[in-house]
């Protein structure tokens, strides 16, 4: 599967549906996937390596999976916290519907799939949780965490998984100069070769 596929609004192909068995957060699931989104086949290792690093959720307020896929971290978000405001937010339709079914399949009300366009200017984030689309090129990377970074609450958080190897140090340095005081970066942690991100309003 391609760059090209995952990243469109309208992905090429039929639309095939496939059962995966996915754990997230220590819960086994049955989750639908499909071609032309990300990691159809699995819950890609660095989902995993976010999923296993970052805190608890909170119990409420709103929360932002930023390139949510087929749904892995907006779902394992909403199973957590039953009350938390989760938005899935993705360019891919086809990774929209299927975050859709994903949630109504597993009972989960609190999940809204939408486009980026669609979420109001003046929408705040109590917590972001994204594994970035990285290979989209690091000007559309950037782009796209300069758009989204500054919702942050005051008291919000960010959790990021890069790829050493795509760059993952290179983006905490270009986070720390481009937010400079409004925002403090640091590398959690590293889970098999993947950087994972935590950025905080500065307090």
């Amino acid at each position: 599967m391609t760059a090209q596929h995952y990243f469109s609004a309208t992905p090429d192909g039929p639309l095939e549906r496939r059962r995966v068995v996915a754990n997230l957060r220590g819960r086994t699931v049955t989750v639908i996937t499909a071609g032309g989104t990300f990691s159809p086949e699995h819950v890609d290792r660095g989902t995993q390596a976010l999923l296993h690093a970052a805190p608890p959720p909170p119990s409420t307020g709103t929360a932002l999976d930023l390139g949510c896929g087929w749904g892995p971290i907006a779902l394992a978000l909403a199973l957590e916290s039953p009350e938390l405001d989760v938005r899935a937010v993705d360019v891919n339709e086809r990774a929209l519907l299927l975050t859709g079914e994903n949630a109504q399949a597993l009972g989960l009300e609190n999940i809204t799939p939408t486009r980026p366009e669609d979420v109001p200017e003046d929408t705040t984030f109590d917590l972001i949780w994204s594994n970035p689309p990285i290979r989209i090129g690091k000007d559309a990377l950037h782009e796209l965490l300069s758009a989204w970074l500054p919702r942050l609450s005051a008291e919000g958080e960010a959790w990021l998984v890069v790829a050493k190897k795509l760059g993952g140090d290179s983006l905490q340095s270009w986070i720390a100069a481009q937010f400079g005081p409004e925002l403090f970066v640091e590398r959690h942690s590293t889970d098999a070769g993947f950087r994972v991100l935590r950025v905080r309003r500065v307090r």
